[in-house]
This record gives structure tokens, sequence and C-alpha cells, in this order.
């Protein structure tokens, strides 16, 4: 599937946003995905989740995780089409971490699975999460890579859409968009 055909499933289904957005990442947009959009529609997150799938390089991980909110639904579906374990990581104090009794297993080896990146924090923080107990991070797999090729995570990052909406710090954004009020829609 082609980068339109991508992204024509975001605007269909509303998840593609247009107006001044405020990042997670606290950069300033003019263009936001609201991936939780797109996971109203389960039948398009099947079709997401297997061209994620089929575009992973290293397939040998045996679970699948995902930091909250934001992946938890897409990677579920890539565990589940990959016949593989789901975990994920939570926000405790602003800061991921791994509750519910979730294990990880020296050596095991753990897809992370994300719906957006701009600067990639909760796929950071995720990946030493996975570190921390043993594990082995065999790859990043994301819808959407918005850092503009800067994201680096030392595995191998897999994306289905490449698309770089442009991003301001807060004290640079175009009087254009400072029209607008920003607002936060939440990752």
């Amino acid at each position: 599937m082609s980068n339109a055909e991508v992204l024509s499933i975001f605007e269909k289904t509303g998840a593609l946003l247009k107006g001044h957005f405020v990042l997670r990442s606290g950069l300033h947009s003019g263009h936001f995905f609201q991936c939780a959009r797109v996971c109203e529609h389960l039948d398009q997150v099947g079709k997401l989740a297997a061209m994620l799938l089929e575009k992973v390089e290293d397939k040998s991980f045996t679970t699948v995780l995902s930091p909250a909110m934001g992946g938890l639904v897409l990677g579920q579906e890539v565990a589940r089409q990959a016949k593989a374990r789901f975990i994920f990581a939570e926000k405790v104090n602003d800061t991921l971490a791994l509750r519910r009794n979730f294990r990880i297993a020296h050596g095991e080896k753990i897809l992370i699975v994300e719906d957006v990146i701009t600067r990639g924090g909760r796929v950071n923080e995720s990946i030493e999460i996975v570190h921390g107990r043993g594990g082995v991070v065999t790859g990043v797999a994301v819808l959407v890579d918005r850092s503009e090729g800067k994201a680096d995570f030392g595995v191998q990052l897999t994306s289905l859409l490449e698309m770089s909406f442009p991003t301001y710090k807060p004290d640079q954004v175009p009087a254009d968009l400072r029209a607008i009020p920003a607002v936060k829609p939440g990752s």
C-alpha cells in the first residue's frame, strides 16, 4: 500500500487534523495525527497492522510492547496477527512504567509498536523498560514517523507513513498559526 493509500485511511477516519496543535513533545504544528480516530474502525486497524507487520524485517519477536495510550489498539492487533504476546507500559507520574504484573524474561525478544513519533520519547522510555528487565528490542514499528528521519532507537525503525509536517518551538510559531488557538488533543 502506498503512502497515499495510508494517508487516505487517516483522512477518511478523521485522524488527520488541521489547526494549531501542541504536540506531546512540546512542539507546535498545524497538523495532528489523532490515531485514536483510526482505532474507532477496527477493520482499518486490521489493515494498517497487517501492512506494518509485513514491513517489519526482524520477525523473531515473541512479544509486542506498546506505550499507552496511543499504541495500545495497534500494538494489540499487531500482536494478534503475529501470534505474539502483548503487554503495555503506562504513565505513572508522567513516566512510563510496566505495571499490572507484566513480566519480561531475560533475553525475551520484543517489538515496540507505537502510533506516531515526532521525537520518540515514549518509544525510548519503552526501550529502557525492556532493557532494564533484560529483554531484547528487535525493532520499533510505528504508523506515522514525523521525525524527518531523525529518530534513532538503535534498532530497525519501520513506519507506514513518513510525514514531516513542519513543527515549531513555542517561541518560533509563525503568525498565521499563532492566530489560531492552540489545542492539545492528546496522544
